[in-house]
């Protein structure tokens, strides 16, 4: 039930997975997601790690503000808040003497929502947030998406797999039925679109003649 990151664009030729099922549910998602970080270069060690989480936290108390919410997690997110920021790691980044922490910033999303809307909403956020000493924002990673509560659309999916399965055994004729196997699978996902998830349960459809 936890929310979770979507990636990988569905029909794209070099990352198609026949293992996606054609009927599932799509919708919008719930939140457009953008992997950032904050990296210190501070020659003090001490110094250049109170600095970064300083920002941090600068970056949650602004967030309300700018319409966007603060997280952290890969597969898996969950809020970053002022109780619970400083428990993000701080590694190297890449050069002597500096420290980064990664982090999402979210924009919820409606079905009016685009694209370059969202990112420009991130980016003006990302601008607000003062630096902190030699504390200052990274790069920024590709816009995602993510959903909170997959499961909670199983019923959902398993009525789209039944319709479709209905359609499919009258256009067979009398001579023929479907069976499905594997709806006992939990509801996985993918992107459909720039703002949109197909939801699916990995099932398998199968034509049997009538006995």
């Amino acid at each position: 039930m936890s929310e979770v990151i979507v990636t990988a664009m569905r029909r794209e030729s070099d990352t198609f997975d026949e293992r996606v099922p054609a009927v599932g549910l799509r919708r919008v998602a719930d939140f457009a997601v953008q992997e950032v970080s904050i990296t210190g270069d501070t020659r003090d060690a001490g110094k250049r790690i109170a600095e970064v989480y300083q920002m941090i936290e600068n970056a949650i108390r602004l967030a309300p503000k700018h319409g966007v919410q603060l997280a952290y997690g890969q597969r898996t997110i969950e809020p970053l808040t002022l109780q619970n920021y400083k428990s993000l790691a701080l590694n190297g980044a890449g050069r002597p003497d500096t420290s980064r922490a990664v982090f999402l910033i979210k924009v919820p999303l409606n079905a009016q929502s685009s694209g370059m809307a969202m990112e420009r909403k991130i980016a003006d956020f990302i601008k607000a947030v003062e630096p902190v000493g030699r504390a200052e924002f990274g790069e920024a990673d590709d816009l995602t998406l993510s959903v909170v509560a997959p499961d909670q659309y199983r019923g959902a999916v398993a009525d789209a797999i039944a319709a479709d399965a209905r359609t499919m055994a009258t256009k067979l004729g009398v001579d023929y039925g479907v069976e499905i196997e594997g709806l006992n699978r939990p509801v996985e996902w993918t992107r459909a679109s720039l703002s949109e998830v197909l939801l699916y349960i990995p099932y398998k459809l199968v034509v049997v003649p009538k006995r």
